[in-house]
């Protein structure tokens, strides 16, 4: 199959590279201590169940029948702009130690998901907070 009709899921390595990427990406996100609080109360468990299924989707994966409105699940945690920078910021750092992954591939990556950030902080939007 040829790269142009594959999809970025595909091309990536599937499931099992998902599955990789959002262990090690989740990883340095809860050692991060400004983003550690977030997911205190969370199941890391379920936290990496729910991510996989998201990056997947996000990635032209398979479709999780779990969609979840993301402004809904974020709502009044004070998620703010520097938060969201922060995490990306994780997620590039991962994806430029997957030597697996073109540079191209892990810009998409990282376009598709933050593509999602002002669902992520909702109405604490600004530059700063």
């Amino acid at each position: 199959m040829s790269e142009s009709l594959e999809t970025l899921f595909d091309r990536i390595g599937g499931q099992p590279a998902v599955n990789d990427m959002v262990d090690e990406f989740y990883g340095r996100v809860l050692a991060d201590p400004e983003l550690r609080p977030f997911f205190d109360e969370t199941s890391v468990d379920k936290l990496k169940h729910m991510q996989t299924e998201f990056f997947a989707a996000a990635l032209d994966g398979p479709m999780s029948a779990g969609d979840r409105d993301l402004a809904k699940v974020h709502q009044g945690r004070g998620i703010t702009r520097a938060h969201v920078t922060r995490f990306v910021d994780h997620l590039i750092s991962v994806l430029d130690e997957r030597n697996a992954i073109t540079r191209r591939d892990a810009m998409d990556i990282v376009f598709r998901i933050a593509t999602y950030s002002d669902q992520v902080i909702g109405e604490c939007g600004g530059a700063d907070g």
